[in-house]
Order: C-alpha cells, then structure tokens, then sequence
C-alpha cells in the first residue's frame, strides 16, 4: 500500500456502468471516510449524470483521473479490457487501486500486468467481493472448525437472469465463473491443482454460447469442486455453496432474508442481478479497502493481484480444457520476476 492518508479518501471511479455507478453510491452512503470524488467514464454524458447525483467532478478521460491531485485513490470498473492498462497507470501515479475482476481478460496480460509493475502490484486489490459475504465467511470458519470433519467435496453454482451483450462460452468462464474460480481454493485454503470443462444439452434460451456449463476443480487437498454457471437461467439471481464433509453438510444459504407464505403456496423473491445480493459483501469489501489506504497497511482480506493472476491461470486451464473436449488440464502459474 501507500503511504497513510489523513482527512478523507478522495476516491476516482473508472467506469459508470452498471457496476460503477453502484460503487460509487456505496462510497457515499456506507463507507466512512471515503469520498466519491471523481467519475470518469468514455460516455461523458453517463459520467457527468453519476457525478452530479454525488456531487463529484466528472470526465471522459480516466487517464485524466488518475493524475488529478484530487483523486487519492482508484476505483476501477471499466470494461475488463482496460483493466490491465489502468493498474499500471495507476501504480505509476503511485496511487493505491481497486480493480474489478478479472485483473485482465486473459493469463498472458495479467503476467505481464504483474511484470510491469513489479513490487507497485502491492498498490493492487482486485475485487473478489465473496471473500467478505457473510454466509461465505461463516462457511469458511466451520468447515476449518473440524466440526463436521475434513471436506471431501464442494458444489457451486452460479446462476444469473441473462447473459450481457456479446457473452461467449469463454467469457462466462472469465467475467463470472472466475468469483468459484477465486473462492474455491480461499475457502479450502488449498490451491486448485488442475481443471475440467464439460457440457450437456444447451439452453434454447440462447444460441451464442454454451449455457449451462460445469466445470471440475481439484485442489492440492484432493478434493473435487463441481462449479455450475447458467447465465440464462431466467428465474433469478441465484448463487449456491455447498460443503459436503465428513461428517455433515455446510451451504450458503439462501439469498432472500425472508419467506412468504401465501395463495396456497411457500417461497422466496430472488434479485434480477449480484447487487442486491451481495451488497453487504460489496460495503465490507469498500470498507476494508479504504481502511487499508488510509493506514498505508496491507488488509489481508483483500484479494491481491497475485491472486488475480492465480485466477486468471485457473481460468486458462479451464478454457484450454473447453477446447479439449473436457479433459483435466493441469493448472501452471507463471513465476514472475521483475522487468
């Protein structure tokens, strides 16, 4: 990290989409300490009408953003093909940085992201928001307890209303399966060793990529994951972990905080999209953020680009497997060293 700030973190955000915009709120109502200072996005129409909500400057220049000496701090949500570039300026300008996954779109750039920046990487936390979920935090803590044994095996699934313009087979594995991909070897504590894609009969619901797809993981524990991602699974925002051990069973459970009985039947109401659900993972993930800038200490509850990069090489071997007619590929993490 940098060195401490004193005063408020004046935060810039790349990117006013979807995802940034919903940062850029959560900074302003729930993050103490933080300041949403700057919006910066290639539509300067969308910039400005976030910035005015938050009464933050705006721009369509991100580079523009990270050198202003009113940004303290860097909050990317841009499309996952800038993501690479902006770290690096970002490390240039010295200034501690908080990216959306992926770290970049493919192995090979988050390697040489890595290699750029060589010892700035440490200004880097990449946004693995379900490391700060309760229910995934609380999964984590039993299963180490030892109170229902060794895990043998996890189950993961992923399931969203309906694929973004222009998904891919390869895609889904990169911009949503990569959260399983991350937490898997977070919650077992055990790296994942080597990775299998498979498929079956594919949803009509959409035509342009493979949905749903399976993807097996084992760890250096031995122990087997099955990660389900449906893209198009129309009936809800819906994301499942399951620990099956020993001697007993641990799962995530259900999103919704509330169960309505009525017209003769029992039920839950799901979100259309990962924001309502994970909304408190978001502020924790903020907050521990902005807490690490302002000490200029490391929180080790944030993902690093290290493990960005190990992600992304998970990510490989799966998409390797995708074209290898489903058979295990081993998982290989460049060794990095300094340009």
């Amino acid at each position: 990290m940098a060195t401490p700030h004193t005063g408020d973190i004046r935060v810039g955000v790349i990117g006013a989409g979807i995802m940034g915009a919903d940062h850029a709120r959560q900074l302003r109502a729930w993050v103490p300490g933080a300041v949403p200072a700057m919006i910066a996005d290639i539509d300067a129409v969308r910039a400005a009408t976030v910035a005015d909500e938050l009464g933050a400057r705006s721009t369509d220049d991100a580079e523009a953003l990270i050198a202003d000496p009113g940004v303290d701090a860097i909050l990317i949500a841009s499309h996952d093909s800038t993501h690479a570039d902006l770290c690096r300026a970002a490390v240039r300008a010295n200034k501690p940085v908080l990216c959306e996954k992926p770290l970049a779109p493919s192995l090979a750039e988050s390697a040489e992201l890595l290699r750029d920046v060589g010892d700035g990487a440490g200004l880097i936390s990449l946004g693995f928001m379900r490391r700060f979920d309760p229910g995934y935090v609380e999964l984590k803590r039993t299963v180490h307890s030892g109170e229902v044994g060794l895990p043998l095996v996890l189950h993961c699934v992923s399931r969203g209303v309906t694929s973004g313009p222009g998904a891919t087979s390869e895609s889904s594995v990169t911009g949503s399966s990569i959260h399983d991909l991350d937490i898997v070897p977070w919650l077992l504590d055990s790296p994942v060793v080597e990775a299998a894609w498979l498929a079956g009969r594919q949803s009509r619901e959409n035509t342009t990529l493979q949905d749903p797809q399976v993807i097996l993981l084992r760890t250096a524990d031995g122990v087997l994951t099955t990660v389900e991602t449906y893209l198009n699974a129309r009936y809800g925002y819906d994301v499942r972990c399951e620990a099956v051990c020993e001697t007993g069973t641990v799962s995530v459970a259900e999103p919704s905080p509330v169960v309505t009985d009525r017209s003769l039947s029992r039920g839950i109401v799901y979100a259309a999209d990962w924001r309502p659900r994970f909304a408190e993972a978001y502020r924790r993930e903020l907050t521990a953020w902005i807490g690490a800038v302002a000490t200029g200490a490391q929180n080790t509850a944030l993902a690093t680009a290290r493990d960005g990069l190990v992600a992304s090489a998970v990510a490989e071997a799966v998409i390797t497997s995708m074209h290898s007619g489903g058979a295990f590929v081993p998982v290989s993490v460049p060794t990095i060293t300094e340009s």
